[in-house]
């Protein structure tokens, strides 16, 4: 019977994650992904929760902007996946992700996608999402918040191709919805707050200003 250790190793090697983080923040003016949030860039700051979950490879997705978001993340142990099409939409960005991750010489079970927007996403929001896939054995694990389901959320491999053949401004959320049958949820009721408009950006600094 493998150990704790083991079988943590072994979910390490086959969930990937990926982080969408190729929008133009045309709403906000300015790349968000580069905005400052708990002392670094916001990418920078998801990157490192997605890299202190068990989940493993870690992949960012990058498109408009990628020049200067690169420098933010090089340092991580990421690989860096470039969306030439990133003006077509998240759908481009999820399927740069999953090719990327289909010529993987590794096996990959399942992967979570996650926004790089997210300010509230935690290595524990991961982990739960990865815990409730393993228990449950259900193909798809959502996160709920607001009245509806979303990301972040794991699929199982065996909906990769649906993934990739989304289009235009359809992202994972379309996948979920489309098969609530084989979908399992966990709360994650911050998982609403995203940040979009400076108004969200100083909203959320006036949160976080009001946690300290």
């Amino acid at each position: 019977m493998e150990s704790t250790t083991e079988q943590i190793e072994t979910e390490k090697s086959t969930i990937a994650i990926m982080i969408l983080a190729a929008g133009a923040s045309t709403r906000m003016g300015t790349p968000k992904q580069l905005l400052l949030y708990q002392g670094r860039s916001l990418v920078q700051y998801i990157t490192e929760m997605a890299i202190a979950s068990i989940c493993n490879p870690v992949v960012v997705v990058l498109g408009a902007y990628s020049e200067q978001i690169r420098p933010q993340i090089n340092h991580l142990p990421v690989s860096i996946v470039e969306n030439l099409d990133w003006a077509l939409g998240m759908s481009a960005s999820i399927n740069s992700g999953i090719q990327f991750l289909d010529n993987l010489p590794q096996n990959i079970e399942a992967v979570v996608i996650v926004l790089c927007d997210q300010p509230f996403l935690s290595p524990q929001i991961i982990n739960q999402l990865v815990d409730a896939y393993h228990s449950t054995k259900k193909p798809i694990i959502a996160c709920e918040y607001a009245g509806t389901l979303g990301v972040p959320a794991l699929f199982s491999k065996r909906f990769f191709s649906e993934l990739a053949e989304l289009q235009g401004a359809s992202g994972a959320k379309k996948v979920i919805h489309n098969n609530l049958y084989q979908v399992f949820s966990i709360p994650f009721n911050q998982g609403n707050i995203d940040i979009d408009t400076p108004k969200d950006y100083q909203k959320l600094l006036s949160i976080n200003s009001d946690l300290i």
